[in-house]
């Protein structure tokens, strides 16, 4: 199935660009992607989505893959936020929005601190308020590791990829490395993403994280799902639990054979529980009560 490629702007103008699949009249599902990755990080999720009737949009954040870039280095999660409420407010109808990651935290802020909401449902892709600080360190350093000098070839980006994933078989064919990756004038490969988003000061400071999130799972009252990775390095079995008790209506799946990049670690497994998850829920998707 062909994408349609779809440009969206915030309300401050910032351009970002989408993949849709399947009839524009359906209902909308907006697919998030984690901090670092780009639109193409779901795999054929989107696909599954568009064939069982869902208009499924997955979206690059703003400063990564082809949206825009900040012109500020804004990258905080108020904005990621905010990006996701201007993409909703542009479908016409509240979408689902599945986030993994930074998605997940953007998708939880946007819907549980609006005094409406924004959205029909909530998937919240191995992300929840409380994290683990090692997972989250780990994370990071993958992704400032190869910052300033990237890769001299795919190949050596595939070869840093294996080692920060050995769970995941290597693919031979690079062609979907390759849509994370961009090419400088210098002829190395670099991740497709603005380098500031790593090297911002403006982040919610560590103290405040846990409070601020819990508050915005407790008050999520549409339909929500939490698909974890039984082998994540950032959210535990216990913290699972513990958001389930901030939202007893919410619907938990444990995949295992998958790390923090559920979806692409099994892809088969991560679309089947979303699509039976949005498949119980009403044509209105109404708001539990």
């Amino acid at each position: 199935m062909k994408p349609e490629r779809r440009v969206i702007h915030t309300r401050t103008g910032l351009a970002l660009v989408a993949d849709a699949y399947g009839d524009p009249a359906a209902r909308p599902v907006v697919l998030a992607h984690g901090g670092g990755q780009t639109r193409h990080a779901w795999g054929g999720a989107a696909v599954a989505l568009a064939k069982r009737g869902w208009h499924a949009l997955a979206l690059d954040l703003r400063g990564h893959g082809e949206s825009e870039w900040s012109p500020n280095g804004e990258y905080e999660f108020d904005v990621f936020a905010a990006d996701l409420a201007d993409v909703a407010a542009a479908l016409g109808r509240p979408p689902a929005l599945v986030g993994a990651s930074l998605g997940g935290i953007a998708a939880m802020i946007a819907q549980g601190e609006s005094p409406r909401g924004v959205c029909s449902a909530v998937v919240l892709v191995d992300v929840t308020p409380r994290m683990e600080p090692s997972g989250v360190e780990r994370i990071r350093g993958f992704m400032t590791e190869h910052l300033e000098h990237g890769f001299a070839t795919l190949d050596e980006a595939a070869e840093a990829v294996a080692a920060y994933q050995p769970q995941r078989v290597r693919q031979r064919n690079l062609a979907g490395l390759e849509k994370n990756l961009r090419r400088g004038a210098d002829g190395r490969w670099r991740w497709h993403w603005d380098p500031r988003f790593m090297r911002r000061e403006s982040r919610l400071p560590p103290e405040l994280t846990f409070p601020r999130l819990e508050a915005a799972a407790q008050n999520l009252r549409v339909p929500t799902l939490l698909v974890r990775g039984r082998m994540s390095e950032l959210v535990s079995e216990s913290a699972a639990q513990e958001f389930l008790a901030l939202v007893p209506h919410a619907r938990y799946v444990d995949v295992s054979g998958a790390g923090h990049m559920v979806a692409g670690d099994r892809n088969d497994v991560f679309s089947d529980a979303v699509i039976a998850f949005l498949a119980e829920l009403t044509p209105e998707l109404r708001e539990v009560g």
